[in-house]
């Protein structure tokens, strides 16, 4: 029971990572192809991606009082729902621009705390499974490398075989597999730690209040968050809408998209394994930022200087062995700073404030190529990147990176209580 509990939470992850990526090559395939507008494209990740990070900014206190299993459960449930539709409307011909827009945004809204009820599932896991945190973590940070692989290589072969809405198919058929792994290999009280005082009664805007709280009183996680919510805007941006239109104008279609991002992944699952071996001997803050230099701009320069294939491949290769580096330092700086007791409400709100600004990275992209072309947009973004990922990094906040190594936090929490800590982590990429 203890094993199962671990990987049952990360086969839950991996299967419905999967089918967020081979969703994120398809849908934005399918709208671009199908109207030719970047802008509208933009329109409907932002549709997705809005309710995505709303949601889950909300979601913290429901997810600490009902239990994130019920949660993860229930939102899988209603993603493979709502992809399902997506393509039983379109073979009958009945999926209007408003239908698919609301679907998406279903979708979005599922996603968000279904994703964060799996991430905060993991020390738990760890614990019943007698898996040090660390080894646990790291073992998210290679599934999630592994599934941002394979996603994107089904996505774009799946599309060329057959077309964009089949791979929505598979997206759908992976969120209904989650939802079996959920409900089969974990126990029923996972994850459910009402206390069994006074607290698991107290209303939901005070309970949001203590995480945001807490929150405050962490500069370094808030100046981590400020960081990966700009450079995930730029992520977004590229991935939702410029990668797409590239994929488009270049000739080279989607399975040049999806072989960039599975190798992207694959070396991703080194550059995890690797950072998880060296952890403990690595300073925090070099590393950091210097693989945050090498996994954004170069994809970014590489596609607006019209490299050949084999080139640009290259690039995402050390793009992604690079970005294997950030999740595990991230995940292991919020591990050391926040209690249990706050797990859903802080990693909600922390992830939220990381993902606020990919709703806004495919509609920006979308009006940017439009007014000014696809290359000079490609390298403005890449050089906002170089410089969010080196000037930040001189600020004061930074130095305490290396701090709390390998020790779980022991903070008082607001209402009561002290616990071991949750995790967070960098978005797409």
């Amino acid at each position: 029971m203890t094993s199962r509990s671990l990987a049952g939470v990360l086969a839950a992850i991996a299967v419905a990572l999967t089918g967020t990526r081979v969703s994120a090559i398809a849908l934005p395939w399918f709208v671009y192809v199908s109207t030719g507008s970047a802008v509208y494209t933009g329109m409907v990740t932002f549709a997705e991606m809005a309710p995505y990070v709303l949601v889950k900014a909300l979601a913290g206190p429901m997810l600490d009082r009902v239990g994130p299993r019920r949660v993860s459960w229930a939102a899988d449930v209603v993603s493979a729902a709502a992809a399902g539709a997506l393509v039983l409307l379109h073979a009958l011909v009945a999926l209007p621009p408003g239908a698919l827009v609301a679907l998406v945004a279903v979708i979005g809204a599922a996603r968000g705390p279904g994703d964060l009820a799996k991430e905060i599932m993991i020390p738990e896991a760890a614990e019943r499974g007698r898996v040090p945190l660390e080894r646990a973590t790291g073992l998210m940070g290679v599934t999630e490398r592994l599934a941002q692989t394979a996603g994107p290589a089904a996505g774009g072969a799946i599309v060329l075989a057959v077309g964009p809405m089949a791979s929505l198919g598979v997206s759908a058929g992976c969120f209904a597999l989650g939802s079996l792994i959920v409900a089969w290999a974990l126990p029923a009280g996972m994850g459910h730690r009402a206390p069994a005082a006074s607290p698991a009664r107290e209303g939901y805007w005070r309970r949001f209040g203590q995480g945001l709280t807490f929150l405050r009183g962490q500069p370094l996680l808030l100046a981590l968050a400020v960081v990966v919510g700009v450079t995930n805007l730029l992520d977004a941006a590229f991935s939702q809408v410029l990668v797409t239109v590239w994929a488009k104008e270049s000739g080279h279609g989607p399975g040049v998209v999806g072989l960039n991002s599975s190798v992207m992944g694959l070396t991703a699952v080194g550059g995890s394994l690797l950072a998880a071996a060296l952890a403990h001997r690595m300073r925090r803050r070099p590393v950091f930022f210097v693989a945050f230099l090498l996994a954004g701009p170069p994809r970014f320069l590489a596609l607006a200087a019209g490299l050949p294939v084999w080139a640009i491949v290259a690039v995402f290769a050390v793009s992604g062995f690079a970005g294997g580096f950030l999740n595990p330092i991230l995940g292991a700086i919020t591990y050391e700073r926040v209690p249990r007791e706050l797990l859903g409400r802080v990693g909600a709100l922390g992830t939220s404030l990381a993902w606020a600004g990919i709703p806004l990275g495919g509609l920006l992209a979308g009006a940017a190529v439009s007014l000014a072309g696809l290359a000079p947009v490609l390298l403005a973004c890449g050089t906002a990147y170089a410089l969010v990922t080196s000037v930040t990094g001189l600020r004061r906040e930074w130095r305490e990176m290396d701090r709390l190594r390998g020790r779980p936090a022991a903070a008082p929490v607001p209402g009561g209580g002290t616990g071991t800590p949750a995790g967070g982590s960098h978005g797409p990429g």
